[in-house]
């Protein structure tokens, strides 16, 4: 498991064109579970809040290579809000309170799981996606109703 840098030097994280606007989550564009997850936060981020790439674009290439030196063996969803970097249950539960609904409840509850049993819980869940949930070919098509949320470059 590779662990990225909470935070890079902030004269690195400054020239992030993207930096200003907003969270952006990245994750596993081939898994069915992790797409599935991206569908449900698009329909309950109602602010617009978050912005999307996967893993394997050349976005997160770029984006993450200020916390990251080996992107093909992150593990994990990442979320890059205000030039930290979060993964595993950190992440999970720092998108849920931006949600509508009962999520923002909901991270209030998964605040009170120590962050390590929630990575583990995680990390239990990630290691059977792809054979619980299956695999894609390729990462997912550009939907025209969510084009502006989706970084590709």
């Amino acid at each position: 498991m590779v662990q990225l840098d909470k935070s890079a030097d902030p004269s690195v994280r400054a020239t992030h064109e993207h930096a200003g606007d907003g969270p952006i989550l990245f994750f596993d564009g081939i898994c069915v579970l992790c797409n599935s997850t991206v569908d449900a936060i698009l329909r309950l981020d109602s602010k617009q809040i978050f912005r999307f790439a996967a893993l394997q674009s050349p976005a997160a290439t770029r984006l993450l290579a200020p916390y990251c030196d080996d992107l093909a063996a992150v593990d994990s969803v990442v979320l890059l809000e205000d030039g930290q970097v979060f993964t595993r249950s950190e992440a999970v539960r720092r998108i849920a309170r931006r949600l509508a609904g009962l999520w923002p409840a909901v991270s209030l509850l998964l605040r009170l799981i120590p962050r390590s049993c929630g990575d583990l819980f995680y990390e239990w869940i990630a290691a059977g996606r792809y054979r619980l949930f299956g695999r894609r070919q390729s990462c997912r098509l550009q939907d025209d109703r969510w084009a502006d949320r989706f970084i590709i470059a």
